[in-house]
């Protein structure tokens, strides 16, 4: 799996950082789906390889501009691209009328059916949202609106065959592993009919993704967190600026969010959603400070994101940096 981040600032772009946006993909698959879209993902999507035809969901966390005004626009020119196929959005409520009154007051058509599930609806036990390669669960929040995470886990891998088990059986690799594999029954040149059922291994354990939006109470993600192979959470402020700041914001720093990371069990964590006031280098605060802060409270494989930076999760579980697209 991959895990490409479009926007990493918080509240306003900086030169470096554009405001939220996060896409996942199956590694050499074309298909993707959007976490967010702030102003201007559009544009840093022009430098990857990820195409509008081929995105197949978009999950909107809330209904702060700066995780989704970039919307109207990518969908505009998802339209203008020639997309004929129907797209799925996720999000709050109140998204759905906002974009309906943004199409209104722009003239906008888009061409394509767009499938709205409104994000509550996903967040019970059998709440989920099937595409292509992954379900789609929601976690609730804490925001200064309705928030959510969003879950991704694999679907449809395939079992591998018991080859131990068919060399033990005198079963000659060809052809007939080939139907084997696809579970039929076969009958063999000595006259054994056999069953490829009792021929194969179990499929191995999907890979867990989850995705947060603004979130001012890790906890919540108490249950969930720990079983996921990447969590990736906003760590707004250091805990020197939150506190002076006070409970307003509704943000987590990067003290609490690596505490619950190290509590849970987290193996991967990827920190985005820097405030501006945090530079990438010189005098001053910087995102070098928000890395101390967390290094101190977690100790597992931590990782701040930049923009247009790939993750890459293999099937062993370990997330490394990776160029795009992943090998």
């Amino acid at each position: 799996m991959d895990i490409l981040f479009l926007g990493t600032s918080s509240g306003t772009p900086t030169k470096t950082r554009n405001l939220s946006a996060v896409a996942v993909q199956k590694a050499g698959a074309r298909p993707w789906i959007l976490i967010d879209c702030g102003e201007g993902t559009q544009h840093r999507l022009l430098h990857t390889p990820l195409s509008l035809p081929r995105l197949q969901a978009i999950c909107i966390t809330h209904m702060h501009g700066d995780h989704c005004y970039g919307l109207p626009g990518l969908l505009a020119s998802a339209a203008m691209s020639g997309r004929s196929e129907p797209l799925t959005l996720i999000g709050p409520g109140a998204l759905r009328e906002w974009l309906a009154l943004t199409e209104q007051a722009t003239h906008l058509q888009l061409g394509f059916v767009l499938h709205f599930v409104d994000v509550a609806e996903l967040t019970g036990r059998q709440g989920q949202v099937l595409v292509e390669g992954f379900s789609i669960s929601a976690l609730p929040l804490s925001h200064r609106v309705p928030s959510f995470g969003y879950e991704f886990v694999e679907t449809g891998l395939p079992g591998k065959l018991d080859v131990a088990k068919l060399k033990a059986d005198n079963i000659e690799s060809g052809p007939l592993w080939g139907r084997l594999h696809r579970g039929e029954q076969v009958t063999l040149a000595d006259g054994r009919v056999i069953d490829g059922r009792d021929y194969q291994l179990a499929p191995e354990a999907p890979r867990r993704v989850i995705v947060c939006g603004d979130n001012d109470n890790p906890a919540l993600l108490a249950g969930h967190a720990g079983s996921a192979d990447v969590l990736v959470h906003e760590a707004t402020f250091t805990q020197a600026v939150a506190a002076r700041l006070g409970a307003g914001p509704q943000h987590s720093s990067a003290m609490s969010i690596a505490r619950f990371a190290a509590d849970a069990g987290v193996a991967n964590l990827i920190l985005t959603h820097f405030s501006p006031r945090y530079k990438d280098g010189g005098a001053g605060l910087t995102i070098g400070d928000i890395e101390q802060e967390a290094k101190a409270h977690y100790g597992g494989k931590l990782f701040l994101a930049r923009d247009l930076e790939v993750f890459h999760l293999d099937r062993e579980g370990e997330l490394r940096r990776a160029s795009y697209p992943s090998d």
